[in-house]
């Protein structure tokens, strides 16, 4: 008989892959939060031009230094981060950069602040290192948008970390700059982290982006390349913090991972150091697309307010699992929001990360759903 860790036994697999396990294979996919499109030209390039030169062993644990050099003047440039490339992890995706996060700073019984709805993995990767998630209930009239007052009331003196991610998933929400503000100097004064995931910095529509790190030097910022240049199965991101954060974490990292591939590493630099032209592309269909899904839905009867950025909208739904399985029987996957948290019940999560014309055929099929 199997006998895991209590850590583990207290996190369950992610209810996005589930939908995927029991979907009919010629089910469109609207859960997935992988862009459709093909790394840029010139990202490819630089991969195959590091593997020619054999450039196929181990970094240094913090990453190549041109691009820890890259991203530190990218934090400057659009961020105003000053942040040195000693000040930069590269790391496995975003994913391991939020996880040794929680791994390097959070004890058992600490507690972490999370958004509600978000991300799934905040909690789980909180969990594994044995601290405690005190959610922060969004409000949907505040179109999902995390407020200083909403983080006050739920600091005590057990909380050590708080989590905000802008563009958000699950909802595409977008933080005002005054509450960004406001809560890392509110969190700067209590002494507590702030983990900045930015990975959807760059699709973004109307609004502008802010990173907490601008406001406060207990911030920690983490970003990476999958969304912005299409480049998920590359696994590269990074976190950005103080020198002596950076070095705890470091830690985690260096036993967990060593570095990040090394080609990964050199269709980073070449994406951050190359023409821009493709992300606005990209971003621009994505605003397409986005407009005739939120128009759509709407009339449908299934109302949803017009994300600011990333590439999800959260429908208001009803009963979210009865309109799932009825998805499903229509061929369409979508996923329900209660495992976003407790204030994404009666939502659903809908990705237009897919083309145009098979996000207009998934509606068509999910037009019938009647709850």
């Amino acid at each position: 008989m199997i006998n895991p860790a209590n850590r583990v036994k207290s996190i369950e697999l992610s209810q996005i892959r589930k939908m995927f396990e029991i979907a009919s294979p010629d089910a469109i996919n609207l859960g997935i939060g992988e862009p459709d499109f093909d790394t840029p030209l010139h990202i490819r390039k630089a991969v195959v031009d590091a593997l020619e030169e054999g450039f196929t062993h181990y970094t240094s644990n913090k990453g190549i230094i041109e691009l820890r050099e890259a991203i530190s003047h990218k934090l400057k440039r659009d961020n105003n981060i000053q942040a040195s490339p000693e000040e930069v992890i590269v790391t496995v995706g975003a994913s391991e950069a939020i996880y040794m996060c929680t791994q390097g700073l959070v004890d058992r019984g600490d507690e972490v602040l999370i958004p509600d709805p978000g991300f799934l993995s905040y909690d789980a990767c909180i969990k594994l290192s044995e601290g405690k998630t005190i959610p922060v209930p969004l409000k949907k009239e505040n179109n999902f948008q995390m407020t200083v007052e909403d983080v006050e009331k739920r600091i005590t003196p057990k909380t050590k970390a708080l989590i905000l991610n802008s563009p958000s998933n699950p909802t595409g929400s977008v933080m005002k700059k005054e509450d960004v503000k406001a809560i890392a100097e509110l969190t700067q004064d209590k002494g507590i982290f702030i983990i900045s995931d930015e990975i959807y910095e760059k699709i973004i529509y109307e609004k502008e982006q802010h990173s907490p790190a601008e406001f406060s030097d207990k911030a920690i910022t983490i970003n990476g390349f999958s969304k912005t240049y299409a480049m998920t199965g590359f696994r590269v991101g990074y976190a950005a913090a103080r020198e002596e954060i950076i070095e705890e974490l470091l830690k985690v990292h260096q036993y967990n991972t060593a570095c990040a591939s090394s080609i990964s590493q050199k269709g980073a630099l070449a994406a951050l150091e190359g023409p821009q032209d493709c992300v606005a592309e990209m971003v621009g269909e994505f605003k397409r697309r986005r407009d005739m899904v939120v128009s759509r839905l709407n009339e449908m009867g299934w109302p949803c307010r017009q994300p600011e950025g990333a590439f999800y909208i959260f429908p208001e739904v009803g009963n979210s699992s009865e309109f799932v399985k009825k998805a499903l029987e229509n061929e369409v996957v979508v996923v329900p929001g209660e495992g976003f948290g407790k204030c994404g019940e009666n939502h659903i999560r809908i990705s237009y990360a897919t083309s145009y014309d098979a996000l207009e055929t998934a509606l068509d099929r999910m037009e019938s759903i009647k709850l």
